[in-house]
């Protein structure tokens, strides 16, 4: 034990950040830092193909090394000594290495994708790895990771990837002939101030007085997501408590001054109920005339498994645990005249999966009730919700009741490992406040790459099709945070991938990620390395109204661009006056790489937008090559985001 313990003591002597180990990758044709701990003044050196280069640990115990830039190649053997002691990373190749962050598409694992099987027996035959980045948690910033490990792609393991990292990889990997490293560093649902560090916050004129209200402790996290909730959900006015019983006798119009909920959806991603657990009510008014009052009706509240009470005008309904796919029975005299009042109690959250937490669950056709000549769809956005404070309750911590956390233990900890660029794909969760993406978004890039002290290549996704098919009269935030994706290149040597016709309404993870890697692929081999025949997609330059008409110019058209539908039928255009009210709008090719666009109630359009929606699935506008145009507008109108902050 003795003997063990002075072996162990001097194996712990020198170290390398968690972020080297066996099967790693290294950056190609740049200097690559190696770095870790040692005691106070060690003498350190790192060897491998061929280099040796040696340094000392400072006074805190970190040393760092510099490496050459080498060309690629490998297999090669990493070994760091200090002393007695040496470590040996094996099977280390000189490649390619990009970071993949962001939210859950590119979260998003290679198994659920489309193509999953063929990409898995194919494996083996992929130069691709991956290190994936711990989740976790820090309001402090982070120097080291404590887990994590370099994989190569085979079939057991290929699964676990990040899907649209792994087709970005796989075409560089055929183009290039290198071996591709991928740092997956992701967490759905997050917003993008959980990854900037909070010294760029705190120097942001836009988000710098919300950054100084971010606490530094959890007790002030606690204290600071229970006084979010209660000014959300009682509108900043005193916490009032009812009982399901009191709620129940309560008309309607009682419930419109509470905040407004989807169903189907998980209370996660509603408001500020975001990591609240405990109980509480959805409301929904049902609108019927006299003619139903003596109907029997069914009520179905889809895959919805929890524990609930459920009343209909006062009436307890049901009482006790749902299952999937319940169907409840109501007899004539169910329902009055006018407006019903359907409340839920939900005294747990859902089941299977147990993720989904609070809310309701199924599908968009699994909400109703149902009469014999008709259906009333409760899927929609028409509920009411309310926390039940009078029950005991906690908070889950996650990332976005704060910020910096993610950056603190998920992007710091990675400084100042070399790579080639940064692949990024989220957004949807700051569309609510997508003007202000216009300022986050930009603050992040810079934010990292001033860290890194380069300003390397930045390639993202444009958020794909998901939701609504609402017009410009109504708005779209999902449009507005296209449009500030959109503005984010004018930074230098960034590079996005439009992906609004690969999207699914109703799902807002796709499953075509090959698309999205191929896509984003494409722009790094043209951008970073210089190669010929690669494109991209089509992007708004200028519009010019005259003659009743707009001719809309564009960026990356020189071949032409064509309509996706047999009829030859361009769709996805609307046009507005000075009176700001949009119409639908004709459109037709001139010259083959502009579009004229008209409509009959429009004679003197001064506005243009195209694809302005959250799901512009029926726009079909294409350059030759098949890259879909980038949505747009032509004006500067306030949309509906321009007052929603970070707070």
């Amino acid at each position: 034990m003795f003997l063990s313990s002075l072996f162990l003591q001097g194996r712990a002597q020198v170290t390398a950040s968690g972020i080297f180990g066996d099967h790693m990758v290294l950056q190609r044709g740049q200097e690559i830092p190696v770095w870790g701990q040692a005691p106070k003044k060690a003498k350190v050196k790192v060897s491998i193909n061929g280099q040796e280069v040696k340094t000392a640990a400072d006074d805190k115990g970190t040393w760092k090394a510099i490496l050459k830039p080498m060309a690629a190649g490998g297999p090669y053997v990493m070994n760091i000594s200090s002393g007695k002691v040496s470590l040996d990373y094996r099977d280390v190749m000189i490649g390619e290495v990009w970071i993949c962050s962001g939210q859950s598409n590119m979260e998003f694992l290679l198994k659920n994708a489309l193509g999953y099987k063929f990409e898995q027996k194919n494996a083996p035959a992929q130069t691709i790895r991956q290190f994936r980045v711990e989740d976790k948690m820090s309001l402090q910033p982070e120097t080291d990771l404590k887990n994590g490990a370099w994989v190569k792609a085979d079939t057991t393991t290929v699964g676990d990837f990040t899907a649209v990292g792994y087709f970005f990889a796989k075409q560089l990997s055929k183009q290039l002939n290198v071996t591709v490293g991928l740092i997956y560093s992701n967490w759905g649902g997050t917003l993008a101030e959980d990854w900037i560090s909070r010294e760029a916050m705190l120097n942001s004129p836009e988000l710098g007085d919300a950054a100084k209200n971010i606490p530094d402790t959890w007790d002030g996290v606690k204290q600071r997501i229970d006084k979010q909730l209660k000014d959300w959900a009682y509108n900043k006015k005193p916490v009032t408590n009812y009982s399901a019983d009191q709620l129940a006798g309560q008309p309607a119009a009682f419930f419109n001054d509470w905040q407004k909920g989807n169903a189907p959806a998980s209370w996660e991603w509603t408001g500020k109920l975001y990591s609240y657990r405990g109980e509480g009510f959805m409301q929904r008014t049902i609108k019927l005339d006299s003619s139903y009052m003596s109907r029997h009706s069914v009520l179905s509240l889809g895959q919805t498994d929890a524990d609930l009470e459920l009343y209909v005008n006062g009436k307890l309904i049901k009482k006790g645990a749902l299952s999937g796919n319940f169907q409840l029975d109501l007899p004539a005299g169910t329902w009055k005249a006018g407006d019903n009042s359907l409340l839920i109690n939900l005294q747990s959250r859902q089941k299977n999966p147990s993720w989904f937490g609070l809310g309701l669950n199924g599908g968009i056709n699994d909400l109703y009730v149902r009469f014999a000549d008709t259906s009333i769809n409760l899927a929609d956005n028409n509920w009411r919700v309310m926390p039940d404070l009078s029950k005991p309750y906690h908070f889950d911590f996650l990332p976005n009741n704060t910020a910096f956390s993610l950056y603190n233990s998920m992007i710091n900890p990675l400084i100042p490992y070399a790579f080639a660029g940064v692949i990024w794909y989220q957004g949807e969760s700051n569309a609510d406040r997508a003007f202000q993406y216009r300022t986050t978004f930009p603050l992040l890039i810079t934010d990292w790459r001033s860290k890194w002290k380069t300003d390397f290549p930045f390639l993202f996704v444009q958020l794909s099709s998901f939701g609504g098919m609402q017009n410009s009269n109504i708005g779209s935030s999902w449009a507005e945070l296209r449009e500030a994706q959109t503005m984010a290149l004018q930074l230098p040597n960034t590079g996005m991938a439009v992906t609004t016709d690969i999207g699914d309404a109703v799902n807002i993870h796709p499953r075509d990620k090959a698309d999205v890697g191929l896509r984003l692929a494409d722009k790094a081999l043209t951008m970073v390395y210089h190669l010929p025949g690669f494109t991209e997609s089509p992007l708004f330059n200028s519009a010019d109204f005259s003659d009743g008409a707009a001719v809309v110019n564009f960026k990356n058209a020189a071949n032409g661009l064509m309509a996706k539908d047999k009829y030859g039928y361009i769709k996805g255009f609307e046009l507005a006056g000075a009176d700001h009210k949009f119409y639908y709008a004709q459109a037709s090719f001139i010259d083959g790489n502009k579009v004229k666009v008209w409509c009959s109630q429009v004679s003197q359009p001064v506005a243009v937008r195209y694809a302005w929606t959250d799901a512009p699935l029926d726009a079909n506008l294409f350059n030759t090559e098949g890259f879909p145009v980038g949505p747009f507008r032509s004006d500067s109108w306030k949309g509906t985001t321009e007052d929603k902050k970070f707070e």
